[in-house]
């Protein structure tokens, strides 16, 4: 089964500084570092680096080389990523301060200019079965949403950066939800962890659920079934890519077979790594990487 990830394309520019730049505030910084980024482009490239057959769709600028180069670099095909002569490539600019902690200020660009014949055109290479991921960080995701529905496929939605568009995307469609409890929090309403696994239950009984709790690790649930799992402690260097390394591992453990318990463990552990290492899609981490630190625990 292949895995389409519909997501955006980035490049990330990456300043070093002390503490986030205040309202009304100019500051140095101490390092600026250019990496290849956009949540789509990083999950794309942890599903390859995890071994699943990981296929891109999106848009990207004529400086966007680099881009598919990173892809097709991590093992993911690009063939469905459409390069636009009229229009820059979509953007980051990420604070990473003394702690580690980021700040992220997003230009959409070419991750934008999806349109209808375009999703019908990559849609047409795939089927009932193969996985689709989204992120919010493209455009026309209801129409990608609803067609990948009628061909069959299992729809895995991270919903992020939350934004109110999300409640009409068509919630009631998605196989897979996997997100942080800040956008549970905005989805249901609901502020613990319990809570915001109760309510989507309640609103979408047939959709699988992933909660990412930040230092207490993640927890799956579905109807009666659960699963958890803790972080793996190691020194953190930046946070930018971790949910994006545990989303592709994840789902990439999923679609071979693995149980949710499992997938949670091997995602949890190559997030470790991603956050023990400098920028975004080049600090996710190789299966042999994260079986060699799950052989220490």
């Amino acid at each position: 089964m292949k895995i389409l990830n519909f997501g955006s394309l980035n490049i990330d520019y990456v300043y070093s500084v002390e503490h986030f730049v205040r309202a009304g505030e100019t500051i140095a910084s101490n390092s600026l570092n250019l990496f290849c980024g956009g949540k789509g482009l990083n999950q794309s490239v942890a599903f390859a680096k995890a071994g699943a057959d990981t296929y891109h769709a999106g848009s990207i600028g004529k400086e966007g080389a680099m881009l598919t180069d990173m892809l097709r670099s991590a093992g993911a095909n690009t063939d469905f990523v459409a390069v636009r002569e009229d229009i820059s490539c979509g953007h980051a600019i990420i604070q990473v301060n003394a702690h580690g902690e980021n700040c992220i200020l997003l230009y959409g660009g070419a991750n934008h200019t999806i349109s209808d014949a375009m999703v019908d055109e990559v849609l047409s290479h795939f089927g009932e079965g193969d996985m689709l991921m989204l992120q919010n960080e493209i455009n026309n995701i209801p129409y990608i949403i609803a067609q990948a529905k009628k061909k069959g496929m299992i729809i895995a939605l991270n919903p992020s950066p939350f934004t109110p568009e999300i409640l009409g995307f068509g919630l009631d469609k998605i196989d897979w939800l996997i997100l942080n409890e800040t956008e549970g929090q905005e989805i249901t309403g609901k502020e613990a962890a319990e809570d915001i696994i109760s309510e989507l239950g309640k609103s979408y009984p047939e959709m699988r659920v992933v909660l990412t709790l930040g230092k207490q690790g993640a927890t799956y649930a579905y109807k009666g079934e659960r699963a958890s799992h803790g972080i793996f402690d190691t020194p953190v260097a930046d946070t930018t890519a971790a949910g994006d390394t545990f989303t592709g591992y994840f789902f990439a453990e999923i679609m071979s077979g693995n149980t949710p318990a499992e997938a949670l463990r091997i995602a949890s552990a190559a997030s470790a790594i991603a956050v023990s290492r400098k920028g975004a899609a080049p600090s996710i981490p190789t299966k042999d990487e994260v079986v060699a630190l799950l052989e220490k625990f």
